[in-house]
């Protein structure tokens, strides 16, 4: 709920012609084809509804002369649909949510760590968890299970994250209990994140800096998505900015601190502090930088897994009976790359599904499931983690973020990505040493020995989905396969064997229903502009 530009709905505020369909138009060709039509015409079509109902709650979204919903252009949306709150829109969105929940008085379990889903006969019963203070360890018994944990993005070292979260660890106790994940490389670079001071580095600067106008400028001044994106400037597609940022870096052509200019200040002081009052503050914080008179320094950052865990599009559910997930550890919604604006509106439409989802399950059960046997080796699971060791864990997690950032960044190639499974395997042998003890400050040691396990299961997963895919599509950018590949219009597939071991096997992406088709251009987005490395 970070997400701060805005929530996309077509609600034809400011351009009636609008349309769901069109709003799937988009989503799908901007996806290049990979996201699961079904679920995306889900999206489109509740997402209206969803916000009119946060409305409804008090979400205090900026408001038209006429006192309706505003919108505002994201990139490489046909029409402005981003309904927001000012650059502040995660937020807003998750205090009307906590808001709404104490007035239900729904209980919130806070600081618990889950280590593992419990899983018995092919049916999910609950989950094991404890106290990131006490240590005290809890079995959650539950006839359904929402996974709603996140991504893998902080297994980059320049990540929008925060420290200890999107660690990859929804995606391992999914694999863990039986579930698939689909599509792990196709990772969403945020063409905008701080380069400066090292503390900061990753920060998102949001999108809407660009929908409201700002300019992307290299070392010279030179307003360079001419050469990339001549139509769409700066309001094109993610993938094509930040490989334009990249580029132009890589090439030579950036800042003194590793990154490009951002320039908002040409729109003035009182307008930036009414679109984008977080981002003035932001940067006045980090770097007692006045954004309304000068440029912002970014570059690109790891920022959304648009990979996850395979659901059933109208349910959430996963294959395994019982647990279901929802949000951005899930994959079917955008393919090879994100719409800006869709991650919130997915979180809405699909946490309700899934929830609906769930309930009705649990409703119909007569028996419930309960396996002490199943119980009793999650907790041995968990004990055998604390011990004395060589190795401290926050270096490897330093090693793994390095090794993604270089290995399996923007820009890919075989060579590299195989180096990057080699150093993988030498960190997991060392992570077999870590050093986890109880200190007077808790037991995070064991929180972050986790994250680190699930971190090398998705580092690994993203790296064989990358291999897999030869060719470039979306935010997936291999220089030795600079095209696309109509052969590769396929999901990757993982799970488990077995012997725990990652497989991967390729399943055709589902077609678009013929009603549907006539809204979508024949000719897909192509490379056409990009520079190789």
């Amino acid at each position: 709920m970070l997400a701060a530009g805005g929530i996309n709905a077509a609600l034809g505020t400011r351009d009636p012609e609008d349309s769901w369909q069109q709003h799937f138009a988009d989503t799908m060709k901007e996806g290049y084809y990979l996201a699961d039509p079904d679920t995306v015409e889900l999206l489109v079509r509740e997402a209206p509804a969803a916000v009119l109902e946060l409305d409804d709650w008090g979400c205090e979204f900026a408001r038209t002369e006429d006192g309706r919903i505003d919108q505002r252009y994201f990139g490489a949306h046909k029409y402005r649909r981003t309904a927001y709150a000012g650059d502040y829109t995660g937020r807003a969105i998750i205090e009307t949510l906590a808001a709404k929940a104490d007035e239900r008085r729904i209980p919130i379990q806070e600081h618990q760590y889950v280590s593992r889903l419990l899983v018995a006969d092919g049916r999910c019963f609950g989950a094991l968890a404890f106290d990131i203070y006490s240590g005290e360890r809890t079995v959650y018994l539950a006839d359904a299970v929402i996974l709603a944990a996140g991504g893998h993005t902080r297994l980059w070292r320049r990540s929008s994250s925060r420290r200890d979260e999107n660690t990859g660890d929804g995606m391992w106790l999914a694999l863990t209990a039986g579930a698939q994940l689909a599509d792990m490389e196709l990772v969403q670079f945020h063409p905008t994140g701080m380069v400066h001071p090292e503390t900061w580095a990753g920060t998102l600067v949001t999108e809407a800096v660009r929908g409201e106008g700002g300019h992307l400028l290299n070392a010279s001044g030179e307003r360079y998505m001419q050469r990339y994106d001549p139509d769409r400037m700066e309001l094109s597609t993610r993938d094509r900015v930040a490989l334009a940022n990249y580029t132009e870096i890589a090439e030579g052509r950036g800042t003194p601190n590793g990154g490009v200019y951002l320039d908002i200040s040409h729109r003035g002081k009182d307008f930036i502090l009414e679109k984008l009052p977080r981002m003035y503050r932001q940067f006045l914080e980090a770097q007692m930088l006045d954004i309304s008179e000068t440029p912002m320094e970014v570059a690109p950052t790891a920022h959304y897994s648009m990979g996850g865990v395979i659901v059933d599009p109208e349910t959430h559910a996963t294959n395994v009976e019982g647990l279901y997930a929802a949000g951005e550890v899930t994959s079917g919604v955008h393919g090879a790359n994100r719409l800006g604006g869709n991650s919130l509106a997915e979180v809405l439409v699909f946490g309700r599904r899934a929830g609906e989802a769930a309930a009705a399950y649990s409703g119909q059960i007569r028996m419930a499931l309960r396996a002490p046997d199943v119980i009793e080796a999650a907790v041995a699971d968990l004990d055998s983690f604390v011990k004395e060791g060589d190795e401290l864990t926050r270096p490897l997690q330093r090693a793994v973020r390095n090794t993604m950032w270089e290995h399996c960044g923007v820009v890919r190639s075989e060579e590299n990505l195989t180096a990057g499974l080699e150093r993988l395997h030498t960190i997991r042998e060392r992570a077999a040493a870590v050093d986890v003890r109880p200190t007077s400050e808790g037991w995070q040691d064991l929180a972050i020995a986790l994250d680190l396990r699930s971190t090398l299961l998705a580092a690994e997963a993203t790296l064989r989905g990358a291999l897999a895919r030869r060719e470039t599509r979306g935010a997936h950018f291999r220089a030795d396969y600079p095209d696309k590949d109509p052969a590769m219009r396929v999901n990757f597939v993982l799970s488990l064997n077995e012997t725990g071991e990652l497989q991967i096997e390729r399943q055709p992406t589902s077609p678009v229903r013929e009603d549907l088709r006539t809204w979508l251009d024949d000719a897909e987005y192509t490379v056409a502009g990009r520079l190789l490395e």
